[in-house]
């Protein structure tokens, strides 16, 4: 190892990404899986945002944010998979300091942009079921447009002390990252100062975004439920459910693998291998991209396969009224 790694790194030009440390032998093996996630979550989500955009239908408030949590999902698989790919296939390991900063930051801020993105979908189901009537009066395109902008925003801003407090920190112990991507924590532990700034601003931030998305989506949902819960028929309830089973599905993709990751990184880093934690690690960003898509596509088909029959079997005006608006995305492709 050369000096240049180990001694007197204040401001160093490059770092060093080892990939996961203790599978080094099994990069090439890894790699496999890695890049299908890879290539079905970009072909995926570009097939996503191709038929929302050609198809005038869709274009309606729930599809609008599904085309934004399939940017996002983009953006974040394009920022680690292509580095992540380079260092097992070719056993390059250095990254630019500023790379890895910019790296950094879009990693932070896309998480942040994905849980504000899951919080206007439950907004969007709960005034879908809720108050169905009003939902195209409240939900309109410059209300989406706002919402969009709030939390590119939200996300942007949240992120961006992270890579400005590691810029300031001196590295004088080395520039080996015991990762596969620059996450702000595994940078900011390498350096030689005061790490309490950057550690309590990630945890804060982690914990104070998840708890505000969890409580608001958790508000919007009891509503949600409670709406269903009194509607007259079976038929009726399931079929107002499965508007947001999935909705549902993609909340639970994105974050229990990332509290599992988390409590075993806080609690378990004695008991819990690093290659086994980098590996959860690695997941938590790469499987909600790949899922994403999935699963809003098979539900999407079944919910509208299921839409005209069903809708069919509603005589009463008011829940016509009330179905008309609430499946409108799905009843709209089956026409068009």
């Amino acid at each position: 190892m050369s000096d240049s790694n180990t001694t007197n790194l204040i401001n160093p030009s490059t770092f060093i990404l080892l990939g996961i440390p203790g599978l080094e032998a099994a990069h090439v093996w890894i790699s496999i899986p890695f890049s299908a996630m890879y290539a079905v979550a970009v072909l995926g989500n570009f097939t996503i945002l191709f038929i929302v955009s050609m198809e005038l239908s869709l274009h309606v408030p729930m599809y609008y944010f599904l085309c934004m949590l399939a940017v996002t999902d983009l953006i974040l698989s394009m920022s680690i998979l292509p580095q992540m790919l380079i260092i097992f296939w070719f056993n390059s390991r250095e990254i630019d300091f500023s790379a890895c900063l910019t790296q950094m930051y879009f990693i932070h801020s896309v998480a942040v942009m994905e849980s504000g993105i899951f919080a206007a979908m439950a907004f969007d189901r709960y005034v879908a079921i809720c108050d169905p009537l009003r939902h195209s009066t409240i939900l309109t395109n410059p209300v989406v447009a706002k919402i969009g902008l709030a939390v590119v925003l939200r996300g942007g801003m949240l992120a961006l002390p992270h890579p400005f407090l590691a810029r300031q920190l001196p590295y004088c112990r080395t520039n080996i990252i015991s990762h596969s991507y620059c996450e702000h924590m595994a940078v900011v532990k390498l350096a030689c100062a005061d790490i309490r700034v950057s550690s309590y601003y990630s945890l804060s931030m982690a914990l104070l975004v998840t708890v505000m998305v969890v409580s608001f989506i958790t508000m919007s949902y009891t509503q949600i439920l409670r709406t269903i819960f009194s509607l007259p028929t079976k038929d009726a309830r399931l079929k107002t459910f499965g508007t947001c089973s999935s909705h549902l599905c993609a909340i639970l993709v994105f974050y229990i693998p990332a509290l599992f990751s988390f409590l075993t990184h806080r609690f378990g880093h004695n008991n819990v291998a690093i290659h086994f934690h980098l590996l959860i690690a690695n997941i938590c960003l790469l499987l909600p991209p790949m899922l994403n898509p999935i699963i809003y596509g098979v539900r999407t088909r079944q919910i509208r396969d299921r839409g005209v029959a069903m809708e069919e079997m509603e005589h009463p005006q008011k829940r016509e009224q009330r179905e008309e608006v609430l499946f409108q995305p799905f009843k709209n492709t089956e026409t068009g």
